[in-house]
């Protein structure tokens, strides 16, 4: 781009291959980016809540995803505008953070977006709106605060954390055994879970899914699952007080770096090699009875000779075992990776109660269980079901499970659900607007309307009367000065959210808010657009 003057000395710029580009200016530059916002807050609208609709995506290799994760279903759109890919990265952002609420939050914005549009026919401009907006998530999040509740839990008590995994998973495809699938998740937080520090390392929990059996089969396993089996079919199938030798390196005779070529002009010669690898073998075999093995895990293959030997010398070995799982059965038997033989001591070795191998169903998928090992920090949480499909939604429904009980455990502060924050929130917002002289008390007033937005969702979601619904949970609020009246999606037949035990952790519905305005504040700004045109 380039400023040049005519005659006149009057300004103008020149575009490089001005010819090939597009350009919108102003006002219609900051329409087209809103309605770009708005339409990708549309297709999220209608899986807000536990009764809210599921989306079918299928990816160009024809694999289908059946979902309704906002971060998943943004995630495998394929988005070519700019601003809607602002969307996909505000849901990917919130999903990385909290791990939850990626739905509400696109709703949010695209709520923010919508109000926003109204004021700038009005002829406000468009930073008055993005400051307005600023103060408004100042004042709705000092008020989260004010309203959310503190409870404890400890490792005996985990109650409260169960009914917060539960509101998650009822809005999943899982929600008729949301009970069951919440109890695992807690169990498995709290068995990985540093309660001193408040921390919790989401990779010890190993999340599994194998196809067949039901959704209630789900299990929890104290210990490591692996998708191999014995690498020889006559081993013991069951090892009990196992000592596991983890290794890196293969069990084959060593390769020379060098290019070598090896002369053998008689059968003698032949016979020295093959005695001389079959020797190598023996040692490499010896060395792991010796140090005191009683199972092999290793991360290449074997020789067919090495697995015969094995299977002789009463070795029970497993190959082709990936990096990420070693790691994980290392640091649940308390063992060391070994990356050469001459390494190995007694020292060294894992040890795990039981190792056993099972089978599933008819089929010949075998896996192995590493179970009661010597530091139980590492689980596993196996999830069966019907379909492929099923199982990878349980997989995303579990992973927003671990992460809302990881963050309760770094902040036990809870507000409730079912819209009632958010109605509160807007009534809060409303009171307040009153006190800011200028323009922004409008962009105020539109933060509190947009707001209302989400429980609006969740009644048209749940069947309800959209508007009806929100007026009267709204005027019930104000009515009682109850902050916790929120939408009865379930038919429950309370509005109170305390009594349907609908809650959220603090730190989620904060760091929508301001993710919401963040976005909505950029897109704002926005006012010339240079696009390439599309042939």
């Amino acid at each position: 781009m380039a400023l040049a003057f005519d005659e006149f000395g009057r300004p103008f710029i020149i575009i490089k291959e001005q010819e090939q580009k597009s350009r919108l200016r102003g006002l219609d530059a900051q329409k087209a980016n809103i309605s770009a916002g708005k339409s990708v807050a549309r297709i999220l609208r209608t899986s807000l809540g536990p009764k809210g609709m599921d989306k079918m995506l299928q990816s160009p290799d024809g694999e289908v995803t059946i979902t309704n994760d906002g971060a998943t279903i943004l995630e495998q759109m394929d988005v070519d505008n700019q601003i809607a890919k602002l969307m996909v990265e505000l849901s990917r952002s919130q999903d990385y953070e909290i791990g939850d609420g990626t739905t509400g939050v696109v709703v949010m914005a695209g709520a923010l977006l919508e109000q926003a549009e109204r004021l700038l026919e009005r002829g406000i401009h468009p930073i008055r709106i993005a400051e307005g907006y600023e103060m408004a998530s100042r004042i709705a999040v000092e008020h989260l605060e004010h309203i959310a509740q503190k409870f404890n839990f400890d490792a005996t008590n985990v109650e409260p954390l169960v009914q917060t995994c539960m509101t998650t998973l009822s809005s999943k495809i899982v929600n008729r055994c949301k009970r069951s699938l919440a109890e695992i998740a807690v169990k498995a937080v709290m068995a990985v879970a540093d309660l001193e520090r408040k921390d919790v390392n989401l990779d010890l929990i190993k999340v599994e899914g194998k196809v067949g059996g039901k959704l209630e089969d789900t299990e929890l396993i104290y210990g490591i699952v692996v998708d191999k089996d014995m690498s020889h079919p006559q081993m013991p199938k069951q090892i009990e007080d196992a000592k596991i030798a983890i290794l890196t390196c293969a069990f084959e005779p060593p390769k020379p770096k060098t290019k070598h070529k090896v002369d053998i002009d008689s059968v003698e010669k032949f016979q020295t090699l093959r005695k001389q690898e079959q020797k190598y073998f023996d040692d490499m075999v010896q060395k792991c009875k010796d140090v005191g093995a009683t199972l092999v895990i290793c991360q290449w293959g074997f020789d067919d000779e090495a697995n015969h030997l094995l299977m002789h010398r009463n070795l029970p070995a497993v190959r082709w075992v990936g990096g990420v799982e070693l790691e994980l059965i290392a640091i649940a038997t308390g063992g060391r990776i070994v990356p050469r033989f001459q390494e190995l001591t007694p020292e060294k070795l894992g040890k795990a109660g039981l190792v056993r191998e099972k089978s599933f169903g008819t089929t010949k998928d075998r896996m192995l269980y590493i179970e009661h090992c010597a530091n139980s920090r590492a689980v596993t949480i196996f999830i069966r079901g019907g379909n492929k499909m099923m199982i990878e939604e349980t997989k995303r429904s579990i992973h927003d499970s671990l992460c809302v009980a990881r963050n309760l455990i770094r902040n036990n502060s809870i507000v409730y659900g079912g819209g009632s924050v958010e109605i509160s929130c807007s009534i809060a917002v409303e009171a307040a607007a009153d006190k800011y002289p200028g323009v922004e008390q409008y962009a105020i007033r539109a933060f509190a309307d947009a707001l209302d937005s989400i429980p609006m969702a969740l009644a048209e979601n749940s069947g309800l009367q959209p508007i009806e619904t929100l007026s009267a949970v709204k005027s019930q609020q104000l009515k009682e000065n109850n902050p916790y009246c929120g939408i009865d999606c379930n038919d429950v037949g309370t509005n109170d959210m305390r009594e349907q035990n609908v809650f959220e952790a603090l730190i989620g519905k904060q760091q929508q808010i301001f993710l919401a305005t963040q976005v909505v504040k950029m897109i704002l700004k926005i006012d010339d657009v240079i696009s390439p045109n599309v042939y």
